[in-house]
């Protein structure tokens, strides 16, 4: 097993492996080296939890512009989607039965960023969802 991938951690892995190399170069003490690899582990950590109390203060402000801006991005992404994968087809069909002479519907582009967003929001849903098993969300 390579070192530091004990923590399951899998972003915490990938910035320590960064890391590690220079360190590794820098600091010839193995002790040291295990000081400041903690060290860095702990500013990681930190900087995620700060992250999660900027999120929960986010969530629970009384203005839809800063609680509401997830929700925004989840039904801007649903609706793309359905336009993309089940309505432009549908409205496409129907266009060249019913209004052959029309000009023809606009699709939309930039397919891949939008699954990343997808795929995205999937990831926050899936985190939510083992809070709630957790009993960690309310």
């Amino acid at each position: 097993m390579k070192k530091g991938k004990e923590m399951g951690i899998p972003f915490l892995d990938t910035i320590l492996d960064v890391v590690r190399g220079p360190i590794d170069k820098l600091i010839p003490d193995k002790n040291q080296k295990m000081q400041l690899e903690h060290e860095v582990t702990m500013a990681v950590l930190g900087s995620g939890l700060s992250q999660m109390e900027v999120n929960k203060q986010e969530a629970a402000h009384r203005s839809v512009f800063v609680a509401g801006w997830r929700p925004a991005v989840g039904w801007v992404c649903a609706a793309s989607l359905a336009w993309h994968f089940v309505l432009y087809d549908l409205a496409t069909w129907a266009q060249l039965a019913f209004f052959p002479d029309t000009p023809a519907l606009p699709a939309l582009s930039g397919t891949g960023e939008l699954v990343t967003v997808l795929f995205s929001m999937l990831g926050l849903g899936g985190l939510r969802s083992f809070e709630k098993m957790r009993g960690l969300a309310k």
